[in-house]
């Protein structure tokens, strides 16, 4: 069991003070911080802090001690690699309107640029590994996000609502097939419209919208969202398709799980994500990136329908575990309320890594203590344990604060300090193995 130093992805859509308040750091930081990544991601991956003052990122010591650190059934099932990645994800503008590969896809995907010579860090890749990319996004904050194409009837009668001119075609178009072989049409005609075709349609959409916005119609949420995402991107495809997804607002500690091939974009908001470990991106638009329609298609699932808001099942008192058909994944998390105490058993057969984001919390390995003892306060816990085989201490966490446990670390037992003020703990594990 050991501190984390994790990674700060400065991408120009981060906040300034989300991830610069969770860290304890000078606010506002001095430029966007999008995601803290936490996990063995070879591009950057986290460093396991000794009580000694010595540092290994997790990928080198993954790589030096596969099954201690991660288990028979997780090497057996992806060998050296560990199957998550944990963020914070903290985004103060929209995201690229994107979709992941399944497993087959991507190594389908993969096979053949590598077959191509494609070089992995080209511009142009769409698969630099072969492995799929489900996702989950836990609201810290209120999250916004637009994810799977909304009930096909209900798209048809936005489009009647905001009777475009320049959409009526369009609009007939889906209303004659309002399934998924509909929505394959119409979003298929939008991906490909010409640029020129784009700077005389969606301006005749903007309008529109700001009309529906003023009257205070049905579709309000969407439209304002139409006009955000025309006003940073005006002749990108992509505000279009945004008319055809489902426009979700989440509240703190609701989630949305999104599959293989599902169209989503975040829009703002902070939130805590775990995905599988894959750098597999196929974008829709609203990004200067490379954009590939016919790998895109290939990849879109067009189901449609109402996004499903994941709260969480209870497990005892203070733990919540969001279920998901991921194998590579599966994410918790402990809440305590001010002034309540009790501990949370955190047992895993494979590797954890634990965040706190509210309060402090101490984490005592099953048969050193119940939690009430003295640790030293400053998140080196009361043991001078050091490098892989030593034995396990307590570790206080303060906000912001991770951990990582291998697979061989005994169960761990989280108990809130000065529980007057509540505390929280996230917990990223592996699903199924």
């Amino acid at each position: 069991m050991e501190l984390l130093r994790n990674a700060v992805r400065p991408y120009a859509w981060g906040s300034r003070t989300a991830i610069a308040e969770l860290l304890g750091r000078p606010v506002p930081a001095p430029h966007p911080e999008a995601e803290l990544w936490m996990g063995a991601h070879p591009g950057d991956s986290s460093r396991l802090l000794f009580p000694d003052g010595s540092e290994v990122p997790l990928v080198r010591l993954l790589d030096s001690e596969p099954t201690r650190q991660l288990g028979q059934g997780c090497t057996d099932r992806w060998g050296n690699r560990l199957p998550f990645l944990m963020k914070v994800l903290a985004a103060d503008e929209p995201l690229s309107l994107q979709a992941h590969p399944s497993w087959e896809q991507a190594a389908a995907g993969f096979a053949h640029e590598e077959a191509e010579g494609v070089p992995r860090s080209a511009p142009d890749r769409n698969y630099p590994d072969p492995t799929a990319k489900p996702e989950l996004i836990c609201a810290l904050t209120e999250f916004h996000a637009l994810a799977g194409f909304r009930d096909a009837h209900r798209t048809v009668r936005l489009l009647h609502e905001l009777d475009v001119p320049s959409l009526r075609a369009h609009t007939r178009l889906l209303a004659a097939q309002p399934d998924r072989d509909g929505l394959r049409a119409l979003f298929t005609t939008w991906i490909t419209l010409p640029e020129d075709n784009l700077r005389a349609l969606v301006p005749d959409l903007l309008r529109a919208c700001a009309e529906h916005v003023r009257s205070g119609g049905e579709f309000v949420l969407e439209c304002e969202t139409v006009l955000e995402l025309g006003e940073s991107y005006p002749n990108d495809a992509g505000v279009l398709a945004s008319l055809l997804l489902n426009r979700l607002v989440l509240r703190p500690g609701e989630a949305i799980y999104l599959p293989p091939g599902n169209l989503h974009a975040y829009l703002r908001g902070t939130g805590v994500e775990i995905l599988a470990n894959s750098d597999n991106i196929l974008r829709c638009g609203l990004t200067p990136k490379h954009v590939d329609v016919a790998e895109l298609l290939k990849v879109l699932d067009f189901d449609n329908g109402d996004t499903r808001v994941l709260t969480g099942t209870r497990s005892g008192r203070n733990l919540t575990t969001y279920q998901t058909e991921a194998d590579e994944f599966e994410l918790s998390r402990a809440d305590w309320s001010p002034g309540e105490g009790g501990g949370v058993a955190l047992d895993s057969s494979g590797p954890q890594i634990l965040l706190c984001t509210e309060g402090r919390v101490r984490l005592s390995p099953v048969g050193t203590g119940n939690g009430n003892g003295h640790g030293n306060g400053n998140g080196h816990g009361s043991d001078d344990g050091a490098h892989s085989g030593s034995a396990v201490r307590e570790l206080d966490l303060a906000r912001g604060d991770s951990v990582w446990l291998a697979a061989s670390d005994p169960c761990v037992m989280a108990h809130p300090l000065g529980s007057a003020a509540g505390a929280q703990l996230f917990r990223a594990a592996t699903g199924a193995v």
